[in-house]
Protein backbone atom coordinates (compact mmCIF):
# COMPACT_ATOMS: atom_id res chain seq x y z
CA UNK A 1 0.00 0.00 0.00
CA UNK A 2 1.02 3.35 -0.65
CA UNK A 3 2.48 5.69 1.86
CA UNK A 4 0.84 9.32 1.53
CA UNK A 5 3.02 12.20 2.11
CA UNK A 6 1.55 15.21 3.59
CA UNK A 7 3.10 18.44 4.59
CA UNK A 8 2.42 19.93 7.74
CA UNK A 9 0.82 21.99 8.61
CA UNK A 10 -0.34 23.38 5.02
CA UNK A 11 -2.69 20.14 4.14
CA UNK A 12 -3.78 19.32 8.13
CA UNK A 13 -7.31 18.90 6.86
CA UNK A 14 -6.61 15.89 4.98
CA UNK A 15 -4.96 14.32 7.90
CA UNK A 16 -7.85 13.35 9.70
CA UNK A 17 -9.70 11.78 7.01
CA UNK A 18 -6.76 9.55 6.27
CA UNK A 19 -6.97 8.59 9.77
CA UNK A 20 -10.73 7.85 9.66
CA UNK A 21 -9.63 5.19 6.69
CA UNK A 22 -6.39 3.86 8.32
CA UNK A 23 -4.12 4.93 5.47
CA UNK A 24 -0.64 4.91 5.75
CA UNK A 25 0.74 8.27 6.04
CA UNK A 26 3.95 10.58 6.29
CA UNK A 27 3.94 14.49 7.71
CA UNK A 28 6.52 16.07 6.22
CA UNK A 29 6.93 18.89 9.16
CA UNK A 30 7.53 22.42 7.65
CA UNK A 31 7.57 24.16 10.93
CA UNK A 32 6.30 24.29 14.18
CA UNK A 33 5.37 21.70 16.34
CA UNK A 34 4.86 18.02 14.52
CA UNK A 35 1.45 16.29 15.81
CA UNK A 36 1.18 13.11 17.86
CA UNK A 37 1.05 10.42 15.46
CA UNK A 38 -2.46 8.96 16.40
CA UNK A 39 -1.64 5.20 15.34
CA UNK A 40 1.31 2.94 14.21
CA UNK A 41 0.33 4.35 10.51
CA UNK A 42 1.32 7.53 11.12
CA UNK A 43 4.86 9.01 11.43
CA UNK A 44 6.61 12.64 10.58
CA UNK A 45 9.64 13.81 9.62
CA UNK A 46 11.08 17.88 9.59
CA UNK A 47 12.25 18.82 6.23
CA UNK A 48 14.82 19.16 4.55
CA UNK A 49 15.41 15.50 5.37
CA UNK A 50 17.51 13.36 3.68
CA UNK A 51 17.00 11.21 0.98
CA UNK A 52 17.89 8.08 3.08
CA UNK A 53 16.02 9.07 6.17
CA UNK A 54 12.81 9.75 4.17
CA UNK A 55 12.99 6.35 2.44
CA UNK A 56 13.23 4.94 5.49
CA UNK A 57 9.98 6.11 7.00
CA UNK A 58 8.21 5.59 3.99
CA UNK A 59 9.45 1.73 3.86
CA UNK A 60 8.89 1.72 7.79
CA UNK A 61 5.31 2.96 7.00
CA UNK A 62 4.69 0.49 3.92
CA UNK A 63 5.86 -2.72 6.57
CA UNK A 64 3.60 -1.49 9.16
CA UNK A 65 0.63 -1.04 6.84
CA UNK A 66 1.05 -4.68 5.27
CA UNK A 67 1.35 -6.30 9.08
CA UNK A 68 -1.86 -3.94 9.92
CA UNK A 69 -4.06 -5.04 6.83
CA UNK A 70 -5.98 -7.94 7.94
CA UNK A 71 -6.39 -10.16 11.13
CA UNK A 72 -3.77 -13.34 11.04
CA UNK A 73 -5.30 -16.53 9.70
CA UNK A 74 -5.87 -18.79 12.29
CA UNK A 75 -5.84 -22.84 12.33
CA UNK A 76 -7.14 -25.01 14.25
CA UNK A 77 -6.38 -28.82 15.30
CA UNK A 78 -9.65 -29.94 13.88
CA UNK A 79 -8.00 -28.35 10.23
CA UNK A 80 -10.43 -25.72 10.28
CA UNK A 81 -8.46 -22.52 9.04
CA UNK A 82 -10.93 -18.96 9.80
CA UNK A 83 -10.30 -15.99 8.14
CA UNK A 84 -12.20 -13.18 10.41
CA UNK A 85 -15.74 -14.28 9.98
CA UNK A 86 -14.62 -17.14 7.14
CA UNK A 87 -13.48 -20.56 7.66
CA UNK A 88 -12.64 -23.28 5.30
CA UNK A 89 -12.24 -26.84 6.39
CA UNK A 90 -8.77 -28.86 5.04
CA UNK A 91 -8.56 -32.31 4.31
CA UNK A 92 -5.30 -33.51 6.61
CA UNK A 93 -2.28 -33.08 3.95
CA UNK A 94 -3.37 -29.66 2.84
CA UNK A 95 -3.83 -28.57 6.38
CA UNK A 96 -0.33 -29.84 6.99
CA UNK A 97 1.00 -27.38 4.24
CA UNK A 98 -1.26 -24.57 5.50
CA UNK A 99 0.54 -24.82 8.73
CA UNK A 100 3.96 -24.74 7.05
CA UNK A 101 2.90 -21.76 5.03
CA UNK A 102 1.35 -20.08 8.71
CA UNK A 103 4.45 -20.47 10.55
CA UNK A 104 5.92 -17.69 7.83
CA UNK A 105 3.16 -16.10 6.59
CA UNK A 106 4.27 -12.94 4.49
CA UNK A 107 7.22 -15.26 3.44
CA UNK A 108 8.69 -17.60 1.46
CA UNK A 109 8.33 -21.34 2.17
CA UNK A 110 10.85 -23.68 0.20
CA UNK A 111 9.14 -26.48 -1.54
CA UNK A 112 11.38 -28.93 0.42
CA UNK A 113 9.82 -27.83 3.73
CA UNK A 114 6.45 -27.80 2.46
CA UNK A 115 7.03 -31.45 1.43
CA UNK A 116 8.45 -32.06 4.67
CA UNK A 117 5.12 -30.55 6.45
CA UNK A 118 3.34 -32.38 4.26
CA UNK A 119 4.44 -36.13 3.84
CA UNK A 120 6.56 -36.38 7.25
CA UNK A 121 6.78 -40.01 6.64
CA UNK A 122 8.65 -39.04 3.41
CA UNK A 123 6.99 -37.29 0.12
CA UNK A 124 5.57 -39.36 -2.25
CA UNK A 125 7.39 -37.01 -5.49
CA UNK A 126 7.43 -34.05 -6.86
CA UNK A 127 3.64 -33.59 -8.65
CA UNK A 128 2.14 -34.69 -4.97
CA UNK A 129 3.01 -31.41 -3.97
CA UNK A 130 2.16 -29.03 -6.79
CA UNK A 131 -1.27 -30.99 -6.83
CA UNK A 132 -2.29 -30.32 -3.28
CA UNK A 133 -1.01 -27.13 -3.81
CA UNK A 134 -3.61 -26.37 -6.74
CA UNK A 135 -6.25 -27.62 -4.44
CA UNK A 136 -5.49 -25.78 -1.50
CA UNK A 137 -5.14 -22.33 -4.02
CA UNK A 138 -8.64 -22.80 -4.55
CA UNK A 139 -9.95 -23.57 -0.43
CA UNK A 140 -7.89 -21.07 0.85
CA UNK A 141 -9.40 -18.30 -1.65
CA UNK A 142 -12.80 -18.38 -0.05
CA UNK A 143 -11.26 -17.53 2.96
CA UNK A 144 -9.61 -14.30 0.87
CA UNK A 145 -5.73 -15.61 1.27
CA UNK A 146 -3.52 -16.41 -1.74
CA UNK A 147 -0.70 -18.82 -2.15
CA UNK A 148 1.93 -17.21 -4.66
CA UNK A 149 4.84 -18.97 -6.02
CA UNK A 150 8.19 -17.54 -5.56
CA UNK A 151 10.10 -18.99 -8.64
CA UNK A 152 13.21 -21.20 -7.31
CA UNK A 153 12.51 -20.64 -4.33
CA UNK A 154 8.79 -22.16 -2.92
CA UNK A 155 5.71 -20.55 -2.39
CA UNK A 156 4.11 -17.75 0.09
CA UNK A 157 0.83 -17.26 1.50
CA UNK A 158 -0.73 -13.69 1.97
CA UNK A 159 -3.99 -12.08 2.22
CA UNK A 160 -6.18 -11.47 -1.20
CA UNK A 161 -8.11 -9.18 1.01
CA UNK A 162 -8.87 -5.67 -1.12
CA UNK A 163 -6.66 -2.81 -0.47
CA UNK A 164 -7.74 0.01 1.35
CA UNK A 165 -8.95 3.36 -0.14
CA UNK A 166 -6.27 6.23 0.35
CA UNK A 167 -6.56 7.94 -2.66
CA UNK A 168 -6.11 11.81 -1.29
CA UNK A 169 -3.89 13.85 -3.41
CA UNK A 170 -0.21 13.09 -2.43
CA UNK A 171 2.35 15.36 -2.16
CA UNK A 172 5.62 15.03 -5.16
CA UNK A 173 8.81 14.00 -3.38
CA UNK A 174 11.77 15.23 -4.78
CA UNK A 175 15.36 13.07 -5.88
CA UNK A 176 17.33 15.54 -4.09
CA UNK A 177 16.02 15.44 -0.94
CA UNK A 178 12.64 17.17 0.56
Amino acid sequence: MDVVVLRWPAERGQVDELRRRRCPRLLLIEEGAPPAPADELEDWIRVPAADADLRARLHELERRAASSRSPSPILDVDGVLRMESAWVSLPPVEARLTAALLERFGAVVSREDLAAAGWPAGAPGRNALDVHMVRLRRRLATVTLAIRTVRSRGYLLESAAPRRQCSLPVSELSSGGV
